[in-house]
Parts: structure tokens; C-alpha cells; sequence
């Protein structure tokens, strides 16, 4: 039996730009996806934690160190600049296998950029 588990999430990341005249989707910076290891065109939930909004995009991979993370289209209106999301990913599983199975989560700073080690 498969089920939906969580894959990788991108905690608390500040909006950079929102631009309604774009087809649609989430531009993320390259640094920030590899980390969480998503790629672009992968669906992903976004979560606004500044108004409650829960909404379906896919990723656009952004420059690498940009720190950008610009909702296009539809999704522009569902954020102001400056909001702090949460990006989240799913993969189906096998049951057993998730019992076990450990998702990528990433805490970028204030800045979307990863802490250095």
C-alpha cells in the first residue's frame, strides 16, 4: 500500500516579490531547493503564515544565492511582499517504508539564505 507522506519543506522563507503577470508558479532560489531537495516543476503547497492562506503551485528554480522567492500569476494575489510562507512537498510511499522515512526540512534565516556550517 502507497501513501502521501511528507517529502521536503522549506520553513518560514520571506516573500521577495509577488508578479500577477506571469503564467503561474514559485520562483526558489537554487541554493534553498537543493537543500530541500525539490526540483523545478514539482508540485508544492504553500502555507502564508501572515494571512492563513493554503494554496497548489509548482516550482520555477530561481538564481542560485538570490534568496528570491516570487509567487507568479494567480498565486501573487494570495501574498504580500514581505510574508513569511512555508513550502511544502509530498511523495507516496510505501506504507512500511514510511515508517522510517525522514522528509528534508530546511530553516533558511531572515534573509532566505541557509545557515553556513
Amino acid at each position: 500500500m502507497l501513501i502521501e507522506v511528507l517529502k521536503s519543506k522549506i520553513h518560514r522563507v520571506k516573500v521577495t516579490q509577488a508578479e500577477l503577470n506571469y503564467v503561474g508558479s514559485i520562483t526558489i532560489d537554487k541554493d534553498l531547493l537543493d537543500a530541500a531537495n525539490m526540483i523545478g516543476y514539482e508540485k508544492v503547497t504553500v502555507l502564508n503564515i501572515n494571512n492563513g492562506e493554503r494554496f497548489e503551485t509548482y516550482v520555477i528554480e530561481g538564481e542560485r544565492g538570490s534568496g528570491i522567492i516570487c509567487l507568479n500569476g494567480p498565486a501573487a494575489r494570495k501574498v504580500q511582499v514581505g510574508d513569511i510562507i512555508i513550502v511544502l512537498s509530498y511523495c507516496q510511499i510505501d506504507f512500511e517504508q514510511a515508517k522510517t522515512f525522514k522528509p528534508w526540512v530546511i530553516f533558511p534565516d531572515e534573509n532566505n539564505k541557509l545557515a553556513q556550517r
